[in-house]
């Protein structure tokens, strides 16, 4: 790179014997130090991940968005019941940022795809390029909170790779629900969705299936075994004279009567949560515990094989308050594992949710990993001072010429 530098340096213009080499050189080996500074501050940025706006509370989402190229994409900037910190008194004065970038995301100015309004930023439709973290920031006059939100884009050809995981108990009827529509059916309209069992249409004359319009289920009149498969529901979207279509993929697993109780870990989902040192960060633990009661069942999270509260004595990672929650007609049991400061030994640490009861039990490793944090608006402005340097050093040498010119041209007379 030295090299390639030196090549641009105008060194025809130069005489090594004049003063304004000397300068030059001063102003070469200036640059050469900013350059190094350059890439020292970069890789000092990718550690230490502050804030995009010095935010003093800056949390990571626990949910990871995982969407379809070419379909439409919403973000929602978490409310307070998603998070460890109290911010309900804040206004709705909702930014966003894509990490990296120190330009708001706002209106659909500069990508008529991308459309921020209220709390929701929208991708219309969503591209692959624009997989990445987003920053939604919550103010008011005198504080300022955010949250870091993943979203991963792929190809539809992976619809499967990130489909939502259901249960339903065989030779009982049942339903599976096409989740995340509420944002694409505003004012209550009733969606038109079509579905699909492995790739083959399902007739709303159907003997097995009931498909009700208006409605975000498919009903089953009897769970057999080999009803267990991936199964997809398919809705029209219209906006502004496009009509886009949302697609939803979900993978059914059926579970024997007998083992109706058994405990059965549906989140988190991904191996791995990328997490920014110094921020905080909850990861949601759910279990899916059937017609069975609540109180048969215990969920607890554990580092190294240890209980959080014994490995975590001055309470930097706890435990969240236990949720019991019905959807559906089942039970559910969802325990945070909550983070309020993420340090780096938390990224060679074995997190494990562990549900159980006296029929069985289940458990589910995770772990947390550095995220890659862009670059702050003062280490993307390094470039335009080398500019001004260079400029700079320019306009001396020019100076210094005509000095040496002048004083050459009077000796001569």
């Amino acid at each position: 790179m030295a090299e390639r530098l030196q090549k641009h340096r105008f060194q025809d213009t130069f005489s090594r014997s004049s003063p304004s080499h000397f300068l030059w050189e001063k102003m070469r080996g200036l640059f050469f130090v900013l350059v190094t500074c350059t890439a020292s501050a970069s890789a000092f940025r990718l550690q230490q991940g502050k804030s995009t706006e010095n935010c003093p509370d800056h949390t990571v989402f626990f949910k990871h968005y995982y969407e379809l190229h070419g379909e439409p994409v919403v973000l929602k900037c978490p409310s307070p019941r998603y998070k460890h910190l109290d911010i309900s008194a804040l206004t709705p004065n909702v930014t966003w940022y894509k990490n990296g970038s120190k330009p708001m995301i706002s209106g659909r100015d500069e990508d008529p795809r991308l459309w921020a309004k209220g709390d929701a930023l929208w991708f219309l439709p969503a591209m692959l390029e624009d997989s990445g973290v987003y920053i939604c920031t919550r103010r008011n006059s005198s504080y300022c909170a955010e949250v870091s939100i993943h979203l991963t884009v792929v190809e539809k050809t992976a619809a499967r790779d990130i489909a939502y995981l259901q249960v339903l108990f065989t030779f009982t009827s049942g339903k599976i629900v096409c989740p995340d529509l509420w944002d694409f059916t505003p004012n209550g309209t009733s969606p038109e969705l079509k579905w699909y069992k492995d790739a083959l249409p399902l007739e709303d004359d159907h003997e097995k299936f009931l498909i009700l319009k208006g409605s975000t289920s498919l009903t089953m009149t009897s769970v057999l075994p080999t009803d267990a498969g991936y199964y997809t529901c398919k809705m029209p979207f219209p906006f502004e004279g496009v009509t886009h279509e949302i697609t939803r993929t979900i993978r059914l697993e059926t579970v024997e009567q007998e083992k109706r109780i058994t405990p059965i870990i549906v989140y988190p989902t991904q191996k791995t949560t990328s997490a920014a040192l110094g921020s905080r960060m909850t990861l949601s633990c759910k279990v899916f515990v059937g017609l069975s009661s609540h109180v048969n069942t215990d969920v607890e999270w554990l580092a190294n094989d240890t209980a959080v509260d014994v490995v975590y004595k001055q309470s930097r990672i706890t435990e969240g308050e236990r949720q019991e929650i019905v959807e559906n007609g089942e039970n559910f049991i969802e325990v945070p594992l909550i983070f309020h400061s993420v340090e780096e030994v938390d990224f060679y640490t074995d997190f494990t949710c562990l549900a159980q009861n006296r029929y069985g039990y289940q458990v589910l490793p995770t772990r947390v990993k550095q995220e890659a944090v862009g670059l702050s608006w003062y280490v993307a402005m390094i470039p335009v001072a080398l500019a001004c340097v260079i400029m700079g050093g320019i306009y001396i040498h020019k100076c210094w010429k005509r000095r040496a010119d002048k004083g050459y041209t009077i000796a001569k007379v």
